[in-house]
């Protein structure tokens, strides 16, 4: 059998421009015999982590990369060189160890945060600073040493090839040729020969993947006429000129290679070198500062507690209270998230003292007296029977997710406390990905392909308003479409096309509210992305907390200005947290739809119906409200059966008497996951 290993190969984090989904990849690469497989983004290491992963998962092993834009001067130099259409050449580069995969951290960082101009991009100063633990290929076409190849240019490529050797190190550089079907890949690998002979360097073969198989580059064309902007039709647009960009097999390349047979052992050889282990068992929380150097985190947050508890509460703290607060500072303590909560606790701490208006709380974090008694949530998780194990469960070591609100002039207030106490270095915003949805790629491509606008707007109209609805769901479910589709050849295209792109990343944006904090510099952890000057982390906020990583969602929400706007032309004395929550004229009117104003009545007008149907007189009345406007309960007649049962128009059933006392707040209807987990506990023994 054929050994090969792809080295330069792109995913669909190379945004707009590879077409290769991370689960697909490494499933065809296993099935191929290929016991590696390198992922070399544009720039980026946005996949880094689910590819390490997945490979894994598939019996892969992961060499992480990227493909690196090269400034032909200095990176802060922001201006077109003389002859270059492209203002950087490529290079591909492999992190060979622990050390090299820090490096890429930092060089990619380095290239957003310093030299981004059209691209971004380090310079050769830069590498060489960070080069350790690296491994380098010369690069396709667009690199330094293919552009010197081709414009024959030897003195140059010898040159070129010199210098990467000594900035990389001995046997950490590798000259790259390609058989693409495209001619001036023979120069270049002629070229590349000879330095190889006059030089010692050793020649690598590549194929540079942008798409899983070769039927796909009729979709991966379209993909690059979106980027652009363009129709499939335009002649001045980036576009490749052979269908061979796909993830071939190690018999294709043997075939394309049979003449350099040691260009494929190098990629063996080079696999070998790669050796990157990632740990994700670690907790990276910034140190907070102790008001006195006898308290631990630990004491600290077991103190402020206390004191809240005998506010809260009555002094002495009541028995029940007492055993439920220790039970979750033991968690707590046992897991190391004693300063996660001190670190929030501050931040909520601050934002009260500047008169910045903040939510109650929201989410699993409901469920933590200590939550509660710290003053990060408003909610008494005792009154409501909110469950701490569904917010931190021991069996679960990631780290806890506390959402706070602000009002919304405020945010940016907020956000600048919490690089001023931390380190503008150790903060960043979290990047979130956008997906090719069904009804946005066949608007996509339509565009790409030229199909008339109306056309494309009718078919997109077919897709059922369903919630994440795939293609393959929405032609299920909707017949016409199907005919509408067998009915004209470009429909048909545009559709198969469609099918090829949907639920690729489409463009990277900020998270409306995630931030990360970091124990230390954020790029030894996380690569950093710049988007309208403001630092992103390259990673998800899955993979951070993956990575151990303090994640915080600090949403700016207008409804809190506007009731502090309210507060400050009534009465600025007036205490929201004091208003009772039993007054009968503000149930009264909610019972009759009028919910304008009213945060989260008045998102829409089945929201306004159903609290109209279900006339509440209680505030679990309401939370119930809220939890059951969702597609599952409004789909299962849940909503109904409720109803129903509160005006006394049908009897509440349980299936098990076992069930009365967990479900009968809720009308025997299974509402909240809480319940389910008392369910679990009681009926199936479960802890």
């Amino acid at each position: 059998m054929a050994e090969f290993v792809h080295l330069h190969a792109h995913s669909d984090y190379s945004l707009l421009h590879g077409a290769c989904r991370i689960q697909d990849t490494v499933q065809k690469v296993r099935h191929l015999g290929m016991r590696a497989y390198a992922l070399t983004d544009h720039g980026n290491l946005f996949g880094a982590i689910e590819f390490y992963q997945a490979a894994l998962s598939a019996g892969v092993k992961p060499i992480l990369g990227m493909e690196a834009f090269v400034a032909p001067g200095s990176l802060h130099e922001k201006k077109e060189a003389r002859g270059m259409r492209d203002p950087s050449h490529h290079l591909t580069l492999l992190a060979r160890n622990d050390k090299g995969y820090r490096n890429l951290l930092k060089l990619s960082s380095i290239s957003y945060r310093e030299g981004f101009y059209h691209k971004p991009r380090i310079d050769k100063e830069i590498l060489a600073e960070y080069h350790e633990g690296l491994i380098a290929l010369s690069g396709c076409p667009n690199s330094e040493f293919a552009r010197a190849l081709t414009s024959d240019q030897m003195d140059k490529a010898m040159r070129c090839a010199e210098e990467y050797r000594d900035i990389l190190g001995s046997g950490n550089y590798y000259l790259e040729i390609s058989n693409h079907g495209i001619s001036e890949e023979k120069a270049i690998t002629q070229g590349a020969l000879e330095v190889s002979k006059n030089l010692g360097i050793k020649i690598v073969a590549t194929n540079n993947c942008h798409y899983l198989n070769k039927d796909d580059s009729r979709a991966h064309d379209a993909l690059l006429a979106i980027s652009s902007g363009n129709r499939v039709t335009d002649e001045d647009r980036l576009r490749y000129p052979t269908p061979e960009f796909y993830v071939k097999s190690p018999e294709e390349m043997e075939a394309l290679f049979s003449e350099h047979p040691e260009a494929l052992r190098n990629t063996v050889e080079i696999a070998e070198k790669c050796n990157v282990e990632l740990f994700f068992n670690e907790v990276h929380l910034p140190r907070f500062e102790m008001p006195s150097k006898d308290d631990t985190a630990d004491s600290y947050v077991r103190e402020l507690c206390e004191e809240g508890a005998r506010r809260k509460y009555s002094d002495p703290i009541p028995k029940h209270v007492m055993e439920r607060l220790d039970f979750e500072l033991g968690v707590i303590g046992k897991m190391g998230f004693a300063g996660y909560f001190l670190i929030v606790w501050d931040l909520r701490r601050f934002a009260t003292e500047a008169g910045i208006r903040v939510g109650p709380g929201r989410g699993s974090a409901a469920g933590s007296l200590v939550g509660y008694l710290l003053g990060i949530t408003s909610i008494d998780p005792l009154r409501y029977d909110l469950i701490f194990e569904r917010f931190l469960n021991p069996a679960r070591k990631e780290m806890p997710d506390i959402d706070l609100d602000f009002a919304g002039d405020d945010r940016q207030e907020v956000m600048n406390y919490i690089r001023d106490k931390y380190g503008q270095d150790k903060v960043a915003q979290i990047i979130t990905f956008g997906k090719m949805k069904a009804r946005a790629v066949l608007r996509d491509v339509g565009r790409a392909l030229g199909v008339p606008l109306a056309e494309v707007d009718a078919l997109a109209k077919k897709v059922p308003q369903v919630l994440d609805i795939t293609l393959r769901d929405a032609i299920r479910m909707e017949p016409e479409i199907q005919k509408d589709v067998d009915s004209d050849p470009q429909k048909k295209e545009l559709w198969e096309i469609s099918l090829k792109l949907e639920g690729l990343n489409r463009h990277a944006s900020k998270h409306a509210c995630g931030i990360v904090i970091s124990d230390r510099i954020l790029d030894e952890i996380v690569p950093v992305y710049v988007m309208d000057s403001d630092e992103v982390t390259q990673f998800d906020m899955n993979i951070l907390t993956k990575l151990g990583m303090l994640k915080i969602d600090v949403l700016g929400l207008e409804m809190l200005s506007v009731l502090s706007r309210a507060v400050r032309l009534i009465d600025p004395s007036m205490d929201l947290d004091k208003i009772p929550l039993d007054d009968k004229k503000t149930y009264d009117m909610l019972a009759k739809g009028r919910v304008k104003g009213v945060f989260q009545l008045e998102t829409s007008r089945g929201m306004r119906e159903l609290i109209q149907q279900m006339k509440p007189d209680r505030i679990e009345e309401v939370i119930a409200s809220i939890a059951m406007f969702r597609p599952g309960p409004l789909q299962s007649g849940m909503v109904e059966t409720y109803v129903k049962c509160k005006h006394g128009q049908e009897e509440v059933k349980y299936l098990h008497p076992m069930l009365e006392p967990i479900l009968k707040e809720t009308h025997g209807v299974i509402l909240y996951q809480e319940q389910v987990m008392r369910i679990a506990n009681q009926m199936a023994g479960l802890p």
